[in-house]
């Protein structure tokens, strides 16, 4: 067997062998990095982050973040041990910190450490807007996304390597460069970090809920969200992300599911929206 077809089957027996199913969806996920690995380096980098930034504490908007926080995540663990999935937080270390950045962002590192900045806290508006934030965040962490994207990543990597052992003309090699980086980028990567922007849309949506919080109002967020873009986005097949529009249009058609879902947890009305 020559060098390429080893790189081929490796590729292929990695790609059979590290997959685990999302509890969420059902589906096979990439997982060729695993949690007991990823989780320890994504805390220690998570803490340097907040040594490195101001975190607030103490105030009634870093209190907000915690309580929100607490409560998607226990939502999680209501639908998960409904689900049949006890145990599968056990070794998430839930964390939700506010620091002070005018940034319009939230994210979440693999293991649910979250961090909201302060420029994101107007266009959330409300205390029901952050639980919109917070569940598609903690979705992330939930359906392993970082993990799957170091995955990706991976046998990206793999593809580059196997065809630049397998061309020897430099000038074709080069070609064969220029064309794999942009294809896989936009006819792959981008693609599959989109479906990991929506599929946590919507568990979020389910998540918010449970927790009692208004799902529709997360369409709301969003056209904010728009309306503070200025219309200033990339188009949707080139960004990691779905359009607003997109995403307006999905939560929109998914609320009364979510509603419904909450039920099932006894849950028959939502907070107030919980203005700041």
């Amino acid at each position: 067997m020559n060098i390429k077809n080893k790189i081929v089957a490796v590729g292929i027996i990695a790609l059979f062998l590290s997959c685990t199913t999302n509890p969420f969806t059902g589906n096979k996920t990439l997982a060729l990095v695993s949690n007991s690995e990823l989780f320890p380096t994504a805390f220690a980098q998570y803490d340097e982050f907040l040594t490195e930034n101001k975190v607030i504490t103490g105030t009634s908007d870093a209190e907000m973040i915690k309580r929100v926080g607490q409560r998607i995540a226990v939502a999680a663990e209501r639908w998960l041990n409904a689900n049949g999935h006890q145990g599968y937080l056990d070794d998430y270390k839930w964390e939700y910190n506010l620091v002070n950045d005018n940034t319009v962002n939230a994210w979440c590192m693999p293991g649910g450490k979250i961090v909201f900045y302060t420029g994101i806290l107007p266009i959330a508006q409300n205390e029901t807007g952050i639980a919109a934030i917070m569940g598609h965040e903690v979705a992330h962490a939930l359906a392993n996304h970082g993990q799957q994207r170091m995955s990706a990543g991976m046998l990206q990597q793999i593809g580059a390597v196997a065809g630049n052992v397998a061309i020897k003309d430099e000038q074709t090699r080069n070609i064969f460069n220029q064309a794999y980086g942009v294809g896989s980028q936009v006819g792959v990567m981008l693609p599959f970090s989109r479906s990991h922007e929506t599929q946590s849309d919507e568990i979020g949506l389910y998540l918010m809920a449970i927790a009692g919080y208004n799902p529709a109002e997360a369409a709301e967020l969003w056209k904010r969200m728009k309306a503070n873009s200025g219309g200033e986005a990339p188009q949707e097949f080139l960004s990691t992300h779905p359009s607003n529009d997109t995403r307006i249009k999905n939560l929109t058609e998914w609320a009364p599911k979510a509603v419904a879902e909450a039920k099932k947890f006894g849950v028959d009305s939502f907070r107030p929206l919980g203005n700041f």
